[in-house]
């Protein structure tokens, strides 16, 4: 294994909290719910841990064990990496989709960010109160139909992104995870504690936990496993990046396991947080990405201790993004720190004011710049679908097939603390399971 080179987590905890703050973001409060929804409810559920098993788990462990080896960023790791194991540069190719999948993302993650915050400030000065469903939803189109407010709500969310970042490893990412991640949790609990008193608990954990076999078609399927591989922050460079801060002592798979539990268990309690008000105030559980800008809101505007819960809610929803934003931005960072002259700071500063400029592109597809399109889709829309559909699944496919064709064997099984018998087992995931899944997910996209 490489020699430690450079920054690393002060300790495991840290480095858990950073990575599952990676993995909990709008994808579990906003992404999980409606597609939830969308998709019939528990059936979804269960395919959904299905594929982070058999799928997103040998994914996670390749990407974080690529990035401990190779102590640096993303394309400089595939670089060194494969020319030690014989093979092509070339390799770097997959570094390089990586860290620009991580900073396309931001761009129009960091327009949603900005939502959260402004409906933050909303639920706090009482915007939905008294509301009915047209005006609740014209609050949300006039929102994305003013880009002033867009563009400082969007400006707003990456000054805090970067107020983290600068501040390095163990200063800006790991303890913004140690704070965040328990502030998350106790929020998303006592919206949960809410909806057991609501009456409509259990009609939630129906809706949750009990298949509707039904409802199993293929489109769910693949809508569970593309949902597996976006929740875990897979293919962005991001979990290269955070495994090259890694020391040696991490068992990387027990490890995974445990940021894949908790990754998941939030967004389970997060469904049990939403569907239980859905449901309370008569409102559809399938309301698409609505359902977080449009029907809870309708929700909260219009119930006792609507303002409190609609603030710990919004606030919950600020914090997810955050953990994730700043996870998105760090891979950049790295590339920029490790392949110039720049400092920590500036290759902050540098990577984030690029980021802020697309995003600006991306706000203002919604008002004055709607007309632009590329390939019919406006430049969020793009973003979205070019990076989920293409540069995801592409730069994920190359990691687990480095893993599982270009590395030494023995001294992968020896790494991952495995006999020979659950080597075996675990080479058949990465090597076949989960680059077929991953497959599946591209080629169904493009149709």
């Amino acid at each position: 294994m490489a020699k430690l080179a450079h920054a690393q987590w002060s300790s495991k905890m840290g480095f858990v909290l950073a990575a599952a703050g990676s993995a909990v973001g709008l994808g579990n409060i906003w992404r999980f719910s409606y597609m939830t929804g969308e998709s019939g409810g528990a059936a979804f559920v269960l395919v959904y841990l299905a594929c982070v098993t058999l799928v997103g788990l040998p994914i996670l462990v390749a990407e974080w064990m690529i990035g401990r080896r190779g102590q640096k960023n993303p394309i400089n790791t595939m670089a060194e990496l494969a020319a030690s194991h014989g093979r092509s540069r070339a390799w770097a190719s997959i570094g390089i989709s990586g860290v620009l999948a991580a900073f396309l993302i931001l761009s129009f993650y960091s327009v949603i960010g900005g939502w959260s915050l402004n409906y933050t400030l909303g639920s706090v000065i009482g915007t939905f109160s008294g509301q009915d469903a047209d005006a609740v939803g014209a609050l949300f189109s006039d929102l994305l139909g003013n880009p002033t407010t867009l563009l400082i709500w969007h400006t707003a969310f990456m000054v805090l992104v970067v107020g983290i970042v600068a501040r390095g490893v163990t200063k800006g990412l790991e303890a913004a995870s140690r704070i965040l991640m328990p502030a998350l949790v106790v929020l998303l609990l006592i919206l949960v504690g809410y909806g057991v008193a609501s009456g409509y608990f259990g009609e939630a954990l129906t809706f949750m936990f009990s298949p509707d076999w039904g409802a199993l078609d293929g489109g769910v399927v693949l809508a569970a496993m593309g949902q597996a591989f976006f929740t875990l922050s897979l293919g962005m460079g991001i979990m290269m990046a955070y495994g090259s801060y890694l020391g040696e002592d991490v068992n990387l798979i027990s490890t995974a396991r445990t940021v894949i539990i908790l990754d998941t268990a939030i967004a389970l309690l997060a469904g049990l947080a939403i569907f239980p008000i859905v449901f309370a105030n008569g409102l559809s559980a399938s309301e698409g990405p609505g359902l977080i800008f449009i029907t809870l809101p309708l929700a909260f505007g219009n119930m006792a201790g609507g303002t409190i819960l609609g603030l710990m809610f919004f606030l919950l929803l600020t914090f997810a993004a955050l953990t994730s934003a700043i996870s998105l931005l760090e891979p950049v960072v790295e590339t920029l720190e490790e392949r110039t002259s720049l400092s920590r700071i500036g290759a902050t500063l540098v990577s984030a004011i690029a980021v802020w400029v697309l995003g600006v592109a991306a706000l203002l597809s919604f008002n004055v710049w709607s007309e632009v399109l590329f390939f019919g889709l406006n430049i969020f829309d793009f973003l979205d679908t070019f990076t989920s559909k293409i540069l995801l699944p592409l730069t994920g496919l190359g990691a687990i097939v480095f893993y599982a064709f270009c590395l030494d064997k023995e001294e992968a099984r020896k790494e991952l603390r495995l006999d020979i018998y659950d080597f075996t087992l675990w080479n058949l995931l990465a090597k076949y399971v989960a680059p077929l899944g991953v497959i599946v997910v591209f080629l169904t996209g493009l149709i």
